[in-house]
Protein backbone atom coordinates (compact mmCIF):
# COMPACT_ATOMS: atom_id res chain seq x y z
CA UNK A 1 0.00 0.00 0.00
CA UNK A 2 1.62 3.39 -1.00
CA UNK A 3 2.05 6.21 1.36
CA UNK A 4 0.93 9.85 1.17
CA UNK A 5 0.91 13.58 1.70
CA UNK A 6 -2.28 14.62 1.94
CA UNK A 7 -1.36 17.44 -0.20
CA UNK A 8 -0.54 14.65 -3.46
CA UNK A 9 -3.82 12.70 -2.54
CA UNK A 10 -5.79 15.98 -2.65
CA UNK A 11 -4.10 17.01 -6.04
CA UNK A 12 -3.62 13.58 -7.58
CA UNK A 13 -6.38 12.12 -6.47
CA UNK A 14 -5.99 8.22 -7.07
CA UNK A 15 -9.59 7.49 -6.62
CA UNK A 16 -10.11 3.55 -5.94
CA UNK A 17 -6.48 3.09 -4.51
CA UNK A 18 -5.71 1.68 -1.43
CA UNK A 19 -3.65 4.42 0.45
CA UNK A 20 -2.07 4.97 3.36
CA UNK A 21 -1.58 8.71 4.95
CA UNK A 22 0.38 10.23 8.39
CA UNK A 23 -0.66 13.15 10.21
CA UNK A 24 -1.93 14.66 13.37
CA UNK A 25 -5.85 15.02 14.01
CA UNK A 26 -7.53 18.29 13.91
CA UNK A 27 -11.22 17.15 14.89
CA UNK A 28 -13.02 14.34 15.19
CA UNK A 29 -17.18 14.25 15.34
CA UNK A 30 -19.63 11.70 15.95
CA UNK A 31 -16.89 9.05 16.31
CA UNK A 32 -16.88 9.16 12.64
CA UNK A 33 -14.98 11.63 10.70
CA UNK A 34 -11.42 12.50 11.57
CA UNK A 35 -9.63 15.71 9.70
CA UNK A 36 -5.87 14.41 9.50
CA UNK A 37 -3.63 17.30 8.81
CA UNK A 38 0.25 16.27 7.91
CA UNK A 39 1.32 19.95 7.06
CA UNK A 40 1.91 19.49 3.70
CA UNK A 41 -1.38 21.78 2.98
CA UNK A 42 -3.65 24.01 4.57
CA UNK A 43 -6.23 21.51 3.60
CA UNK A 44 -7.37 18.62 6.30
CA UNK A 45 -8.25 15.33 4.46
CA UNK A 46 -11.81 13.79 5.60
CA UNK A 47 -11.43 10.06 6.92
CA UNK A 48 -14.40 8.40 7.57
CA UNK A 49 -14.28 5.42 9.92
CA UNK A 50 -16.52 2.70 10.80
CA UNK A 51 -17.02 3.14 13.94
CA UNK A 52 -19.47 0.32 14.57
CA UNK A 53 -16.80 -1.95 14.13
CA UNK A 54 -14.27 -0.35 15.59
CA UNK A 55 -12.54 -1.06 18.78
CA UNK A 56 -13.84 1.43 20.72
CA UNK A 57 -10.65 1.45 23.02
CA UNK A 58 -9.07 2.82 20.23
CA UNK A 59 -11.61 5.11 18.96
CA UNK A 60 -10.86 6.82 22.08
CA UNK A 61 -7.35 7.61 21.47
CA UNK A 62 -8.20 9.78 18.85
CA UNK A 63 -8.32 13.39 19.72
CA UNK A 64 -7.01 16.60 18.30
CA UNK A 65 -3.38 16.62 18.62
CA UNK A 66 -3.14 12.68 18.39
CA UNK A 67 -0.90 11.17 15.49
CA UNK A 68 -2.40 8.71 13.25
CA UNK A 69 -1.74 6.56 10.64
CA UNK A 70 -4.90 5.76 8.87
CA UNK A 71 -5.06 3.17 6.09
CA UNK A 72 -7.88 2.98 3.10
CA UNK A 73 -9.73 3.56 0.31
CA UNK A 74 -9.44 6.78 -1.47
CA UNK A 75 -13.17 7.61 -2.53
CA UNK A 76 -15.12 10.57 -4.02
CA UNK A 77 -16.82 12.40 -0.80
CA UNK A 78 -20.33 12.28 -0.32
CA UNK A 79 -20.61 15.08 1.58
CA UNK A 80 -19.48 18.52 1.18
CA UNK A 81 -16.03 20.56 1.81
CA UNK A 82 -14.20 18.20 -0.02
CA UNK A 83 -13.93 16.01 -3.41
CA UNK A 84 -11.83 13.08 -2.02
CA UNK A 85 -11.73 10.78 2.10
CA UNK A 86 -10.69 8.19 3.17
CA UNK A 87 -12.40 5.21 3.99
CA UNK A 88 -10.88 4.15 6.81
CA UNK A 89 -9.87 0.38 6.62
CA UNK A 90 -7.31 0.78 9.70
CA UNK A 91 -6.02 3.12 12.37
CA UNK A 92 -2.77 2.92 13.70
CA UNK A 93 -1.88 5.52 16.94
CA UNK A 94 1.40 6.65 16.55
CA UNK A 95 0.86 9.31 19.60
CA UNK A 96 -2.29 10.51 21.82
CA UNK A 97 -2.78 13.89 23.04
CA UNK A 98 -4.29 14.21 26.13
CA UNK A 99 -7.34 16.80 25.44
CA UNK A 100 -7.50 17.65 29.00
CA UNK A 101 -3.59 19.31 28.94
CA UNK A 102 -2.77 19.69 25.04
CA UNK A 103 -3.22 23.61 24.76
CA UNK A 104 -3.83 23.55 20.79
CA UNK A 105 -7.71 22.57 20.85
CA UNK A 106 -10.01 23.11 17.64
CA UNK A 107 -11.14 26.69 18.87
CA UNK A 108 -9.70 30.29 18.35
CA UNK A 109 -6.36 31.28 20.00
CA UNK A 110 -5.21 34.43 20.44
CA UNK A 111 -1.45 35.22 19.02
CA UNK A 112 -0.24 36.00 22.19
CA UNK A 113 -1.47 32.85 23.94
CA UNK A 114 0.42 30.97 20.70
CA UNK A 115 3.89 32.65 21.10
CA UNK A 116 3.96 31.29 24.88
CA UNK A 117 3.47 27.85 23.11
CA UNK A 118 5.61 28.50 19.96
CA UNK A 119 6.85 24.60 19.60
CA UNK A 120 2.91 23.98 18.81
CA UNK A 121 1.72 26.80 17.22
CA UNK A 122 3.17 25.53 13.84
CA UNK A 123 0.09 22.68 14.24
CA UNK A 124 -2.87 26.07 13.69
CA UNK A 125 -3.87 26.73 10.22
CA UNK A 126 -2.35 30.53 10.68
CA UNK A 127 1.24 29.21 11.91
CA UNK A 128 1.03 26.36 8.96
CA UNK A 129 0.62 28.60 6.45
CA UNK A 130 2.98 31.14 7.16
CA UNK A 131 5.74 28.62 8.00
CA UNK A 132 5.28 27.60 4.46
CA UNK A 133 5.08 30.26 3.06
CA UNK A 134 8.58 31.45 4.81
CA UNK A 135 9.55 28.18 3.07
CA UNK A 136 9.15 29.14 -0.51
CA UNK A 137 9.52 32.87 0.07
CA UNK A 138 13.60 31.55 1.17
CA UNK A 139 13.72 29.35 -1.72
CA UNK A 140 12.61 31.82 -4.29
CA UNK A 141 15.17 34.07 -2.86
CA UNK A 142 18.19 31.80 -3.29
CA UNK A 143 16.68 30.96 -6.65
CA UNK A 144 16.39 34.48 -7.68
CA UNK A 145 20.18 35.03 -7.52
CA UNK A 146 21.40 31.47 -8.28
CA UNK A 147 19.62 32.26 -11.67
CA UNK A 148 21.16 35.67 -12.25
CA UNK A 149 24.88 35.20 -11.62
CA UNK A 150 25.09 35.52 -7.87
CA UNK A 151 27.31 33.93 -5.38
CA UNK A 152 26.20 32.65 -2.38
CA UNK A 153 28.62 34.04 0.59
CA UNK A 154 28.30 33.07 3.90
CA UNK A 155 29.44 35.97 5.79
CA UNK A 156 30.99 35.85 9.79
CA UNK A 157 28.23 35.73 12.46
CA UNK A 158 31.23 36.71 15.23
CA UNK A 159 32.68 39.23 14.00
CA UNK A 160 34.71 42.76 15.53
CA UNK A 161 33.46 45.18 13.32
CA UNK A 162 29.65 47.06 13.87
CA UNK A 163 28.93 47.64 9.91
CA UNK A 164 25.93 49.73 10.93
CA UNK A 165 27.71 52.19 13.68
CA UNK A 166 24.52 51.17 16.13
CA UNK A 167 26.55 50.06 19.15
CA UNK A 168 24.08 47.84 20.10
CA UNK A 169 25.38 44.39 19.52
CA UNK A 170 25.62 41.38 21.78
CA UNK A 171 29.16 40.68 22.75
CA UNK A 172 30.93 37.27 22.51
CA UNK A 173 33.02 36.34 25.06
CA UNK A 174 34.44 33.56 27.15
CA UNK A 175 35.73 35.26 29.81
CA UNK A 176 34.21 35.29 33.44
CA UNK A 177 31.42 37.24 33.91
CA UNK A 178 31.88 37.62 37.25
CA UNK A 179 35.63 38.47 37.51
CA UNK A 180 37.33 39.21 34.04
CA UNK A 181 40.53 39.80 33.76
CA UNK A 182 41.51 43.95 34.08
CA UNK A 183 44.47 46.25 32.23
CA UNK A 184 46.35 49.00 34.01
CA UNK A 185 43.13 51.66 33.33
CA UNK A 186 41.04 48.93 35.02
CA UNK A 187 39.68 48.34 31.75
CA UNK A 188 38.47 44.74 31.04
CA UNK A 189 41.47 43.04 29.01
CA UNK A 190 39.79 41.06 26.14
CA UNK A 191 43.27 40.48 25.06
CA UNK A 192 43.13 37.32 27.22
CA UNK A 193 39.39 36.87 25.35
CA UNK A 194 39.08 33.72 23.72
CA UNK A 195 39.47 35.94 20.21
CA UNK A 196 42.14 38.14 21.61
CA UNK A 197 39.54 41.02 21.10
CA UNK A 198 36.44 42.12 21.73
CA UNK A 199 34.09 40.62 19.40
CA UNK A 200 30.55 40.75 18.82
CA UNK A 201 27.66 38.80 16.84
CA UNK A 202 26.80 40.34 13.45
CA UNK A 203 24.73 43.32 13.15
CA UNK A 204 25.07 43.05 8.84
CA UNK A 205 27.09 40.65 6.27
CA UNK A 206 27.48 43.47 4.11
CA UNK A 207 31.17 44.92 4.48
CA UNK A 208 32.67 41.29 4.26
CA UNK A 209 30.30 40.60 1.27
CA UNK A 210 31.69 43.38 -0.57
CA UNK A 211 34.85 42.07 -0.24
CA UNK A 212 33.60 39.20 -2.03
CA UNK A 213 31.72 41.09 -4.74
CA UNK A 214 34.98 42.74 -5.22
CA UNK A 215 36.67 39.54 -6.44
CA UNK A 216 33.39 37.82 -7.60
CA UNK A 217 31.41 40.52 -9.36
CA UNK A 218 27.91 39.40 -7.69
CA UNK A 219 27.61 37.94 -4.69
CA UNK A 220 24.61 37.58 -1.71
CA UNK A 221 24.38 36.50 1.70
CA UNK A 222 21.30 35.08 3.15
CA UNK A 223 21.99 34.61 7.37
CA UNK A 224 21.19 35.63 10.66
CA UNK A 225 21.78 38.54 12.49
CA UNK A 226 21.37 40.21 15.94
CA UNK A 227 20.59 44.16 17.45
CA UNK A 228 20.68 44.25 21.14
CA UNK A 229 18.58 47.11 20.77
CA UNK A 230 15.69 47.08 23.83
CA UNK A 231 13.33 47.63 21.68
CA UNK A 232 9.26 45.73 22.34
CA UNK A 233 7.77 46.84 19.12
CA UNK A 234 5.64 44.92 16.95
CA UNK A 235 8.80 45.34 14.33
CA UNK A 236 11.33 44.10 15.89
CA UNK A 237 13.59 41.36 16.63
CA UNK A 238 16.75 40.61 18.64
CA UNK A 239 17.73 38.22 15.86
CA UNK A 240 16.41 37.99 12.47
CA UNK A 241 17.43 36.95 9.23
CA UNK A 242 19.00 39.87 6.20
CA UNK A 243 19.44 39.15 2.59
CA UNK A 244 21.70 41.41 1.38
CA UNK A 245 22.88 41.37 -2.48
CA UNK A 246 26.40 43.20 -3.44
CA UNK A 247 27.18 44.30 -7.13
CA UNK A 248 30.77 45.50 -7.88
CA UNK A 249 30.27 47.98 -10.52
CA UNK A 250 26.54 48.88 -10.09
CA UNK A 251 25.99 52.34 -9.53
CA UNK A 252 22.89 53.61 -7.52
CA UNK A 253 20.58 53.41 -10.84
CA UNK A 254 21.47 49.98 -11.44
CA UNK A 255 21.20 49.19 -7.73
CA UNK A 256 17.52 50.37 -7.64
CA UNK A 257 16.70 48.31 -10.93
CA UNK A 258 18.15 45.37 -9.09
CA UNK A 259 16.19 46.00 -5.86
CA UNK A 260 12.93 46.45 -7.71
CA UNK A 261 13.18 43.57 -10.03
CA UNK A 262 13.85 41.25 -7.06
CA UNK A 263 11.50 41.72 -5.12
CA UNK A 264 8.86 41.44 -7.58
CA UNK A 265 10.09 37.91 -9.02
CA UNK A 266 10.25 36.74 -5.09
CA UNK A 267 6.43 38.12 -4.50
CA UNK A 268 5.49 36.88 -7.85
CA UNK A 269 6.97 33.39 -7.25
CA UNK A 270 5.15 33.08 -3.76
CA UNK A 271 2.17 34.21 -5.72
CA UNK A 272 2.08 31.51 -8.21
CA UNK A 273 3.66 28.85 -5.55
CA UNK A 274 1.56 29.28 -2.43
CA UNK A 275 -2.25 29.97 -3.43
CA UNK A 276 -4.01 27.73 -0.92
CA UNK A 277 -2.08 29.35 2.18
CA UNK A 278 -2.20 33.01 0.46
CA UNK A 279 -6.10 32.42 0.06
CA UNK A 280 -6.15 31.52 3.64
CA UNK A 281 -4.15 34.23 5.25
CA UNK A 282 -6.17 36.66 3.50
CA UNK A 283 -9.26 35.46 4.95
CA UNK A 284 -7.69 35.45 8.20
CA UNK A 285 -6.05 39.07 7.67
CA UNK A 286 -9.78 40.33 6.34
CA UNK A 287 -11.57 39.11 9.54
CA UNK A 288 -8.66 41.00 11.48
CA UNK A 289 -9.47 44.00 9.24
CA UNK A 290 -13.18 44.16 10.53
CA UNK A 291 -12.60 44.58 14.22
CA UNK A 292 -10.62 47.90 13.86
CA UNK A 293 -11.65 51.07 13.01
CA UNK A 294 -12.86 52.48 9.46
CA UNK A 295 -10.09 54.60 9.26
CA UNK A 296 -7.39 52.00 10.05
CA UNK A 297 -8.50 49.27 8.00
CA UNK A 298 -6.60 48.61 4.56
CA UNK A 299 -8.08 49.63 1.36
CA UNK A 300 -6.27 46.38 -0.28
CA UNK A 301 -7.07 42.47 0.66
CA UNK A 302 -3.56 40.43 0.84
CA UNK A 303 -3.71 39.61 -2.36
CA UNK A 304 -4.35 43.37 -4.03
CA UNK A 305 -1.42 44.29 -2.05
CA UNK A 306 1.04 41.48 -3.40
CA UNK A 307 -0.08 42.23 -7.03
CA UNK A 308 -0.11 46.12 -6.25
CA UNK A 309 3.66 45.50 -5.64
CA UNK A 310 4.42 42.95 -8.70
CA UNK A 311 2.25 45.37 -11.04
CA UNK A 312 3.08 48.69 -10.57
CA UNK A 313 6.16 50.73 -11.57
CA UNK A 314 8.46 51.90 -8.44
CA UNK A 315 8.53 55.61 -8.52
CA UNK A 316 11.49 56.80 -7.74
CA UNK A 317 11.72 60.08 -5.56
CA UNK A 318 14.73 61.81 -4.21
CA UNK A 319 14.69 62.75 -0.46
CA UNK A 320 14.57 66.32 -1.09
CA UNK A 321 11.44 66.06 -3.07
CA UNK A 322 10.17 63.62 -0.44
CA UNK A 323 10.68 66.32 2.13
CA UNK A 324 9.03 68.42 -0.07
CA UNK A 325 5.81 66.74 -0.54
CA UNK A 326 5.64 66.03 3.37
CA UNK A 327 6.34 69.32 4.70
CA UNK A 328 3.27 70.49 2.72
CA UNK A 329 0.56 67.53 2.88
CA UNK A 330 -2.60 67.61 4.72
CA UNK A 331 -1.67 65.67 7.74
CA UNK A 332 1.69 67.32 8.45
CA UNK A 333 -0.18 70.56 8.12
CA UNK A 334 -3.35 69.49 10.54
CA UNK A 335 -0.92 68.15 12.53
CA UNK A 336 -1.97 65.10 12.53
CA UNK A 337 1.56 62.89 12.18
CA UNK A 338 2.88 62.06 15.63
CA UNK A 339 6.56 63.23 14.00
CA UNK A 340 5.71 67.17 12.22
CA UNK A 341 8.41 67.41 8.78
CA UNK A 342 9.48 71.00 9.54
CA UNK A 343 12.96 70.70 7.72
CA UNK A 344 15.29 69.44 5.45
CA UNK A 345 17.72 66.56 7.06
CA UNK A 346 14.78 64.58 9.13
CA UNK A 347 14.88 61.29 9.47
CA UNK A 348 11.38 59.85 8.04
CA UNK A 349 9.34 57.60 9.89
CA UNK A 350 6.88 54.76 8.91
CA UNK A 351 4.61 57.25 9.55
CA UNK A 352 6.00 59.71 6.54
CA UNK A 353 6.60 56.67 4.68
CA UNK A 354 3.55 54.85 4.09
CA UNK A 355 1.81 58.29 3.48
CA UNK A 356 4.21 58.54 0.32
CA UNK A 357 3.32 55.14 -0.81
CA UNK A 358 -0.38 54.86 0.26
CA UNK A 359 -1.61 58.85 -0.18
CA UNK A 360 0.19 60.50 -2.57
CA UNK A 361 2.36 58.44 -5.66
CA UNK A 362 -0.36 54.61 -4.69
CA UNK A 363 2.55 52.45 -6.06
CA UNK A 364 6.14 51.67 -3.87
CA UNK A 365 8.20 53.98 -3.46
CA UNK A 366 12.18 54.06 -4.03
CA UNK A 367 13.85 57.14 -1.95
CA UNK A 368 17.34 58.28 -3.31
CA UNK A 369 19.52 60.79 -1.98
CA UNK A 370 19.64 61.25 1.57
CA UNK A 371 21.27 63.73 4.06
CA UNK A 372 24.94 62.16 4.66
CA UNK A 373 24.66 62.81 8.63
CA UNK A 374 21.74 60.12 9.13
CA UNK A 375 23.02 57.25 7.05
CA UNK A 376 26.53 54.89 7.46
CA UNK A 377 29.34 56.21 6.96
CA UNK A 378 30.02 53.66 3.98
CA UNK A 379 27.74 55.25 1.38
CA UNK A 380 29.22 57.11 -1.38
CA UNK A 381 29.10 61.21 -0.86
CA UNK A 382 27.14 63.29 -3.52
CA UNK A 383 29.04 65.71 -5.23
CA UNK A 384 26.48 68.23 -2.99
CA UNK A 385 28.83 67.34 0.00
CA UNK A 386 25.49 66.81 1.93
CA UNK A 387 23.78 63.93 1.05
CA UNK A 388 24.86 60.25 0.14
CA UNK A 389 23.37 57.98 -2.71
CA UNK A 390 21.67 56.00 -0.58
CA UNK A 391 18.67 54.40 -1.36
CA UNK A 392 14.97 53.21 0.35
CA UNK A 393 12.32 50.90 -1.15
CA UNK A 394 9.44 51.84 0.65
CA UNK A 395 6.04 49.08 0.79
CA UNK A 396 2.28 49.85 1.39
CA UNK A 397 1.15 49.03 4.95
CA UNK A 398 4.69 48.58 6.05
CA UNK A 399 6.87 51.51 5.18
CA UNK A 400 10.72 51.03 4.58
CA UNK A 401 11.62 47.19 3.51
CA UNK A 402 15.00 47.59 1.69
CA UNK A 403 18.08 49.42 2.31
CA UNK A 404 20.92 50.19 0.80
CA UNK A 405 23.04 52.47 -0.99
CA UNK A 406 26.16 53.15 -3.40
CA UNK A 407 29.11 52.03 -1.54
CA UNK A 408 31.77 55.12 -1.28
CA UNK A 409 34.89 53.84 -3.30
CA UNK A 410 37.38 56.62 -3.25
CA UNK A 411 39.98 55.95 -0.16
CA UNK A 412 40.61 59.37 0.87
CA UNK A 413 36.73 59.95 0.94
CA UNK A 414 35.74 56.91 2.85
CA UNK A 415 39.28 58.20 5.42
CA UNK A 416 37.97 60.99 6.19
CA UNK A 417 34.49 60.20 6.94
CA UNK A 418 35.88 57.22 9.20
CA UNK A 419 37.64 59.87 11.04
CA UNK A 420 34.59 62.45 11.41
CA UNK A 421 32.93 59.63 12.97
CA UNK A 422 35.59 58.49 15.54
CA UNK A 423 35.59 55.07 13.88
CA UNK A 424 39.11 53.21 14.67
CA UNK A 425 40.85 53.21 11.24
CA UNK A 426 42.80 49.75 12.26
CA UNK A 427 39.58 48.14 12.56
CA UNK A 428 38.30 48.39 9.34
CA UNK A 429 41.88 48.31 7.92
CA UNK A 430 41.09 45.10 5.51
CA UNK A 431 37.67 47.10 4.21
CA UNK A 432 40.09 50.42 3.26
CA UNK A 433 42.04 47.59 1.46
CA UNK A 434 39.44 47.53 -1.38
CA UNK A 435 39.48 51.13 -2.13
CA UNK A 436 43.75 50.42 -2.09
CA UNK A 437 43.69 47.44 -4.70
CA UNK A 438 41.48 47.87 -7.56
CA UNK A 439 39.03 49.90 -6.42
CA UNK A 440 35.37 50.40 -8.72
CA UNK A 441 31.67 51.84 -8.03
CA UNK A 442 30.13 48.98 -6.26
CA UNK A 443 26.30 48.66 -4.82
CA UNK A 444 24.28 46.60 -2.47
CA UNK A 445 21.07 46.85 -0.28
CA UNK A 446 19.76 44.97 3.05
CA UNK A 447 16.61 43.10 2.98
CA UNK A 448 14.96 42.19 6.47
CA UNK A 449 13.72 38.96 5.54
CA UNK A 450 10.93 38.73 7.95
CA UNK A 451 9.92 42.31 7.35
CA UNK A 452 9.16 40.96 3.52
CA UNK A 453 7.27 37.27 5.24
CA UNK A 454 5.28 39.90 7.10
CA UNK A 455 4.18 41.50 4.11
CA UNK A 456 3.54 38.69 2.13
CA UNK A 457 1.69 36.74 5.16
CA UNK A 458 -0.05 39.64 6.46
CA UNK A 459 0.66 39.25 9.83
CA UNK A 460 0.67 42.12 12.04
CA UNK A 461 3.37 41.17 14.72
CA UNK A 462 7.37 40.13 13.66
CA UNK A 463 7.36 37.57 16.32
CA UNK A 464 4.69 35.93 14.11
CA UNK A 465 6.75 34.76 11.25
CA UNK A 466 9.97 33.72 12.35
CA UNK A 467 9.87 29.73 14.38
CA UNK A 468 11.21 31.16 17.48
CA UNK A 469 11.17 34.92 18.64
CA UNK A 470 13.84 36.21 20.18
CA UNK A 471 13.03 39.54 21.96
CA UNK A 472 13.95 41.24 25.26
CA UNK A 473 13.46 39.35 27.95
CA UNK A 474 12.75 36.15 25.92
CA UNK A 475 14.58 33.39 24.72
CA UNK A 476 12.48 30.69 25.46
CA UNK A 477 12.20 27.31 23.75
Amino acid sequence: MKSYSIKELLTKQPVGDSVEVNGWVKTFRSNRFIALNDGSTIHNLQCVVDFENADEALLKQVTTGAALKISGTLVESQGKGQTVEIQATAIFVHGTADPETYPIQPKKHSLEFLREKAHLRVRTNTFSAVMRVRSTLSFAIHSYFQQNGFYYMHAPIITGSDAEGAGEMFRVSTLDAKKPPVDENGEVDFTEDFFGKETNLTVSGQLEAETYAMALGKVYTFGPTFRAENSNTSRHLAEFWMIEPEVAFNDLAANMDLAEDFIKWIIQYVLDHCKDDLEFLEGRLSDEEKTKPQNERSEMTLLEKLKFVVENNFKRVSYTEAIDILRNSNPNKKKKFQYLIEEWGADLQSEHERYLVEKHFKCPVILFDYPANIKAFYMRLNEDGKTVRAMDVLFPGIGEIVGGSQREERLDVLQQKIKALDIDEKELWWYLDLRRFGTAVHSGFGLGFERMVQFVTGMGNIRDVIPYPRTPQNAEF
